[in-house]
């Protein structure tokens, strides 16, 4: 059963030159008769202007600061006890697909779902499977995230929430988002613009544990 509205959560939704996919995720998220929250983190394109005609709130971040910035500055402007954080790429978004992550959160089952694609298109699913703690759909407590130790520092905050989520004995668990998918970054920006963005990516996870115990 779908959940009633659900006026007690705000959606946060992160943007980094998202102009081809933001109105389409905001018009999606209207269904929960929200607060919708944008972060543009320093977008350069039409995401502020966009996002705002879409019926969001927009905060327009500048300079580019990383998405545990603009996820921090999003849930503090955040009024509400929970938080769904959504990516600004999403294809197929559903009010099913925000069930699925609220529900278990809402009803006090977990603290904290992400949320794995599942018979979306073949790679991003092959990729949220490969490393699912990277995922960017996730339903929690607002003060349980701020609490998240560097969340503020990381780019890309996913491990220091992963290590938030064991030092502080959370519930968790993974639920899948059928039929979603979302833009691969090397069709958004090129092969070789996407290739670089993916590496630099991917090499600032893996300092994410030299930074934590420098």
């Amino acid at each position: 059963m779908p959940l009633s509205s659900p006026a007690q959560v705000t959606v946060v939704i992160p943007a980094y030159n998202e102009e081809d996919t933001i109105a389409e995720v905001v018009r999606a998220v209207k269904v929960l008769e929200c607060d919708i929250v944008v972060v543009s983190d320093g977008s350069e394109d039409a995401t502020v202007e966009r996002a705002k005609a879409a019926g969001a709130r927009v905060i327009d971040q500048k300079p580019n600061a990383g998405k545990g910035e603009a996820i921090f500055a999003g849930v503090s402007a955040a009024k509400t006890e929970f938080v769904l954080l959504l990516d600004a790429d999403l294809v197929g978004l559903t009010r099913n697909h925000f069930d699925r992550l609220l529900k278990p959160v809402l009803e006090n089952q977990q603290d904290m779902t992400i949320g794995i694609f599942n018979s979306g298109k073949a790679l991003t699913d092959f990729g949220n499977r490969v490393t699912p703690h990277l995922s960017g759909q996730r339903a929690c407590r607002r003060d349980w995230l701020l609490a998240v130790p560097r969340l503020r520092e990381e780019r890309w905050p996913e491990p220091a929430i992963k290590d938030h989520l064991k030092s502080s004995g959370a519930r968790w668990t993974f639920v899948d988002l059928p039929g979603l998918s979302q833009v691969m970054k090397e069709k958004k920006r090129g092969f070789w613009e996407g290739f670089k963005y993916r590496s630099k990516m991917y090499a600032d996870l893996l300092g994410y544990k030299m930074r934590r115990d420098g």
